[in-house]
C-alpha cells in the first residue's frame, strides 16, 4: 500500500456509468466516516487478483460517508481494470489506502482551466465540483470518443456548473472537437491548467501549452499509466545502501526494485510504471536516469530522488537512502 494507514471498505454499489466504464461506491465496513480528502486525491485499491492499482476519487470532497471511483475496462491494462469489472462485486470487502493527493488544486489561482480526456475525468470532475462550491472561476473541457463512452454526463448536466463544461467527441462534427491551439494560445498570469487522461491526450495538451509559453508552475497533471521507455544504452550498475554499505548489482534486464527484492531488500511498490510515487527513494550520490512520469521536470533535475520501479542510473553507482 502507498501509506501506512489502510482501510477496510465495502462495495456498497457497482454501476455501469458508460460504455466500458463502471463506478464503485465504497463505504467503511465499520459504518464510520471515511478520512477526509481533497479534490485530485486518489486511493490505492488491493484487488482480488493480488494487484494494487490507483484510482482517483470522483465524488464531492465534502462527503465523508463514501468514496467513489470510476474504472475503464482497458484492453491494454495489466489486469487491474479487468479485475474491477469482472471480479469485484457489490458487497465485497476491499483493502484500500487512505487518500493522498499529488494533483491538488492551486487555490491561489485566479482562474482554473480543467481538461479531461476519457476516464481522466474522474479527478477533474471532483475538481470542478469543489471549485463550483467555492465560487472559483473555472472552465472544463471534456473530450471522449463518443457520447455513449462519456462518463458522468447526467451528473454534469444536473450540476450547478453545467454551463461551464464543454464536451468534445471524436465521433462528432469537426466544429465541436477540442482545438488545443486556440484554447491554449494565450497563457495568462494566474490561470492554471489541469489535465488528466490517456497518455496521448496529455502529451498533446502539455506539449501545446509549453509551446505556447505556459509557465511550468501553472501546469498540473496526473498520469494514470505510462509505458516505461527502454533504451539500448540501458546497462547494469551498482546500488549502495547507505545504512549498511552493502552493494547490490542491478543487471541490464532488472529494475532496481527487482534487484533489491532478490537481495532481500523490500521497497514498497504499487504501479511499477513510475506514475504513482509509492516507491520514491532518496538518492544520496550518483545521477539517476529518470524514466518516470511522476516527478516534475525540476524535481528530476535535482537528482536527489528517483522511482526505483522503472528509473535507472547514468552513473556506475547510486547510493540510496536505504
Amino acid at each position: 500500500m502507498s501509506t501506512n494507514q489502510t482501510l477496510q471498505v465495502r462495495v456498497a454499489r457497482k454501476a455501469v456509468e458508460a460504455q466500458d466504464i463502471v463506478t464503485l461506491e465504497l463505504v467503511a465496513t465499520d459504518g464510520k466516516a471515511l478520512p477526509a480528502f481533497s479534490a485530485g486525491s486518489h486511493v490505492d485499491v488491493s484487488l482480488p487478483n493480488g494487484l494494487t492499482r490507483q484510482y482517483s476519487l470522483c465524488n464531492d470532497p465534502q462527503e465523508t460517508h463514501r468514496y467513489q471511483i470510476g474504472v475503464l475496462r482497458d484492453a491494454a491494462s495489466r489486469g487491474g481494470s479487468t479485475a474491477v469489472h469482472d471480479a469485484v462485486q457489490e458487497g465485497d470487502v476491499l483493502t484500500i489506502s487512505a487518500p493522498r493527493n499529488h494533483f491538488a488544486l492551486a487555490h491561489d489561482a485566479k482562474k482554473h482551466l480543467l481538461l479531461a480526456g476519457g476516464i481522466g475525468v474522474t479527478p477533474i470532475l471532483c475538481m470542478a465540483e469543489r471549485l463550483a462550491i467555492t465560487g472559483a472561476d473555472f472552465q472544463m473541457h471534456y473530450a471522449t470518443r463518443a457520447p455513449e463512452r462519456t462518463a458522468f454526463r447526467g451528473r454534469i448536466a444536473a450540476s450547478a456548473f453545467a454551463d461551464r463544461v464543454h464536451f468534445h467527441y471524436d465521433s462528432g462534427e469537426a466544429v465541436q472537437k477540442l482545438d488545443l491551439g486556440a484554447l491554449l494560445q494565450q497563457p495568462e498570469a494566474g490561470t492554471h491548467l489541469y489535465v488528466c487522461g490517456p497518455r496521448g491526450f496529455m502529451d498533446a495538451v502539455l506539449g501545446t501549452a509549453r509551446a505556447q509559453g505556459w509557465p511550468e508552475a501553472q501546469l498540473h497533471y496526473e498520469f494514470f499509466g505510462a509505458e516505461v521507455a527502454k533504451s539500448d544504452s540501458d546497462a547494469g550498475f551498482e546500488i549502495k545502501l547507505a545504512s549498511s554499505g552493502r552493494i547490490i548489482m542491478v543487471s541490464k534486464d532488472q529494475t532496481v526494485t527487482q534487484a533489491l527484492a532478490a537481495a532481500g531488500v523490500e521497497v514498497m511498490v504499487s504501479c511499477e510504471q513510475g506514475v504513482c510515487g509509492t516507491c520514491l527513494t532518496r538518492v544520496l550520490e550518483g545521477v539517476p536516469d529518470h524514466k518516470d512520469s511522476y516527478l516534475m521536470p525540476d524535481e528530476q533535475a535535482a537528482n536527489d530522488q528517483f522511482t526505483p520501479c522503472c528509473s535507472r542510473a547514468k552513473t556506475p553507482r547510486l547510493v540510496l537512502d536505504l
